[in-house]
């Protein structure tokens, strides 16, 4: 009977040794982060569309074209791999529209859809600064640093 009562007595205190020690080590994790979460298909269009508003942004300076085709993956896929890149596409882009430059005029934009100036001045500012806040790492970041200087700094992270 001793001999019981010793063995229940050390397995109970062998459990119970056990139990701190799982407890030690916290709660298991519940996957990986949600914002590092990808698409595959939302990532092959991001990609698609990235690529035609470079070729609107570089080759062709159609700056309606890219804009139009950069705010889409922002607006679509904002975990997007390069969404530093289609930032400050977006912010160029606009930037640019607002002094009137490149092929497309701002004329060309429907009147229901136009912006003025300024509206696209600003609209730049916030393009460029959601990517300096977002991703200073970035090298679009440091390519836009000198605009955005011109368009009065960078808006407060969040704005």
């Amino acid at each position: 009977m001793k001999r019981i009562t010793m063995t229940a007595g050390i397995l109970m205190l062998a459990l119970i040794g056990v139990a701190s020690v799982g407890r030690a080590q916290g709660t298991v994790a519940r996957g990986p982060d949600p914002s590092t979460l990808r698409d595959t298909d939302l990532e092959k269009d991001s990609y698609h569309n990235l690529e035609v508003a470079q070729q609107y942004f570089k080759l062709k300076k159609a700056y309606v074209a890219s804009l139009k085709r950069s705010e889409e993956i922002i607006a679509g896929n904002p975990n997007f791999a390069k969404i530093d890149q289609a930032l400050y596409i977006a912010g160029m882009s606009s930037f640019y529209l607002s002094q009137n430059r490149g092929k497309q005029k701002v004329e060309s934009i429907p009147a229901k859809e136009r912006l003025s100036g300024d509206q696209y001045r600003e609209e730049a500012r916030v393009h460029l600064s959601q990517l300096a806040n977002d991703h200073p790492e970035s090298s679009f970041s440091k390519l836009a640093a000198d605009v955005l200087r011109e368009l009065g700094g960078p808006l407060p992270k969040g704005q």
